[in-house]
């Protein structure tokens, strides 16, 4: 068996995402780790305590998620609450089920504040994104679990 694989709920089919429902991903490979045992979900927000739904959140002023980590940046609530505490909370949350796990692999959704891998929204809440990773994804790869978006155009599964 292969390292384990952190994988983020919505792709599994739970409806956590803020808005109440879920992104599934099917896919023959993802079928395959989960009959060997190799996926561990986690909706980083609900880990930490987060309702589902919720208000959108973006991280503010273009940032991304390791300027959340360092101070640097806000996570900011469409009607302005701050979460940033929360989502720093959901990182370390994440970290620690992957260390406990054994992950070594992270698949995320991207465009999430927490979990995106290869772009965010730019904090603005109008659907701008650049390119960059959430707090989750940051913290991951900070700590050395390789983290990969997910695309529903190009998915890199095999």
């Amino acid at each position: 068996m292969g390292a384990k694989i952190l994988v983020s709920a919505c792709l599994m089919g739970h409806a956590v995402r803020y808005d109440g429902q879920a992104k599934p991903l099917v896919h023959p490979a993802l079928d395959r780790w989960r009959e060997e045992g190799r996926l561990v979900t986690i909706c980083p927000e609900m880990s930490a305590g987060m309702p589902v739904p919720r208000l959108p959140a973006e991280i503010a002023a273009g940032k991304a998620g390791t300027d959340v980590l360092s101070g640097a940046a806000r996570v900011l609530e469409s009607q302005g609450g701050d979460v940033t505490d929360a989502f720093r909370q959901a990182a370390e949350n994440a970290l620690a089920l992957a260390r406990e796990s054994g992950c070594a692999y992270a698949l995320l959704i991207d465009g999430s504040p927490s979990c995106g891998s290869g772009f965010i929204y730019d904090g603005s809440f109008t659907g701008r994104h650049l390119s960059g990773e959430g707090v989750t994804t940051a913290l991951l790869r900070a700590n050395g679990i390789r983290s990969f978006p997910i695309k529903r155009s190009k998915c890199w599964l095999r």
